[in-house]
């Protein structure tokens, strides 16, 4: 797994381009990924229609009809070679409650045995964590996040769940999420926010954006059900 030095470009289609600059999960290639998607946000080459970064890609979808894919190109690597950090917004810290175990968290005993713990270990290793928002997305506001501890690291379910409730906490591998509204899903869910996620009516309607700093901590059951944002 590396970064790439110069990126890669894959034709997604007639109207879109995927820019890839890694292969792995990392800090230094999602901030490459971060400067590119605002770089491109502020000077708006003409015929870009919507952009979406991911961990080490970014997809540009364009109008053909307005710019030809070798403009794109081209103009992308020119952003990419004044592209700064100082165009990445200052990330926020958002603090997470979560109610672990339980009903809210069906995996958590489960998740503790396999790796020779009580459910107690694994909450102080998850909630002991600052994690890195790599990218939003599979349902809206859905955000993948960085790393899991090691020692709690652990694979998604062999059958996913046809149903897992909104605000669900789940781990896959060394990613943690959280769920922004039911869907089906395979991570191991190990608790449950009373955090809305994903607000259609808000602007924005996410309170997290890549490159944001997540924390967990505890709560019990009374502190969820009187949640106030």
């Amino acid at each position: 797994m590396m970064e790439y030095k110069q990126p890669k470009f894959r034709v997604m289609g007639d109207r879109s381009l995927l820019v890839e600059l890694g292969d792995d999960i990392s800090r230094e290639v999602n901030r490459r990924v971060r400067m590119l998607y605002y770089s491109l946000i502020d000077r708006k080459l003409g015929g870009v229609v919507e952009l979406i970064p991911s961990y080490a890609t970014l997809l540009i979808v364009f109008d053909p009809l307005k710019i030809s894919l070798a403009a794109l190109k081209a103009g992308t690597l020119r952003l990419m070679e004044t592209a700064d950090s100082s165009r990445i917004p200052e990330p926020k810290t958002v603090r997470i409650p979560v109610v672990y175990g339980g009903e809210f968290g069906p995996d958590l005993p489960w998740l503790a045995e396999i790796h020779h713990m009580t459910p107690d270990d694994v909450i102080r290793y998850h909630s002991a964590t600052t994690y890195h928002v790599y990218m939003i997305g599979f349902t809206p506001g859905y955000p993948y996040m960085g790393e899991v501890p090691v020692e709690i690291a652990t694979p998604r379910r062999d059958t996913p769940r046809t149903r897992v409730p909104q605000g669900s906490v789940g781990i896959a591998q060394r990613q943690t999420g959280i769920y922004p509204v039911a869907s089906p899903g395979g991570w191991q869910i190990i608790g449950r926010t009373p955090v809305r996620l994903f607000d259609p009516a808000a602007w924005p309607p996410t309170p997290l954006e890549i490159g944001d700093a997540v924390n967990f901590y505890p709560i019990e059951m009374e502190a969820y059900n009187n949640w106030q944002p």
